[in-house]
């Protein structure tokens, strides 16, 4: 167990992160109410997070074009999200498990409208179960297509400190 905390935990109201609620929304193509949650802010590892109910179930990414929010894995779990995915066979869930990045062999079936830079989910081709979080670097037709090359960074996985976080 690593001896990484939360830190700078802080209640929040609905109309304080309303915002950054409807980007995450908007991004993953759900509509989220979470009128009836304890919403809280707090600080991972140089991310910001989101806490609904205690899980940290959306956090705050840094790309080319700024910083974004988007669900953790514990996000498109419990939010259900079907949009902005990949889907890889059973080969490469081992090295996505490491924190490896994503390459474009093991893609079987991509979003069409995913582009270079967009923020995306990576999930089992079997199950449909999210494996990680990550940044495409090529589009989801390409992503589909390749037989070798890197098609996603890797930002955040099962497994890895910020879905072992105890809270």
């Amino acid at each position: 167990m690593s001896e990484k905390r939360l830190r700078r935990r802080t209640p929040v109201r609905l109309k304080q992160i309303r915002n950054e609620i409807q980007e995450i929304s908007e991004r993953i193509d759900v509509k989220l109410d979470l009128s009836g949650s304890f919403l809280e802010r707090g600080h991972f590892q140089e991310r910001d997070l989101i806490l609904v109910d205690k899980i940290p179930l959306a956090m705050q990414i840094q790309t080319d074009s700024g910083k974004l929010w988007y669900p953790t894995i514990r996000g498109i779990l419990s939010w259900g999200a079907e949009t902005n995915s990949a889907s890889v066979d059973h080969g490469a869930i081992p090295f996505l498990m490491n924190g490896a990045d994503c390459m474009g062999a093991g893609v079987h079936d991509a979003d069409s409208q995913i582009q270079p830079g967009d923020l995306m989910w990576i999930k089992d081709q079997q199950h449909g179960k999210p494996l990680a979080i990550g940044m495409a670097i090529v589009s989801g037709t390409e992503m589909a297509e390749m037989t070798k090359g890197k098609a996603i960074t890797t930002i955040h996985w099962v497994g890895d400190e910020l879905w072992e976080l105890e809270t």
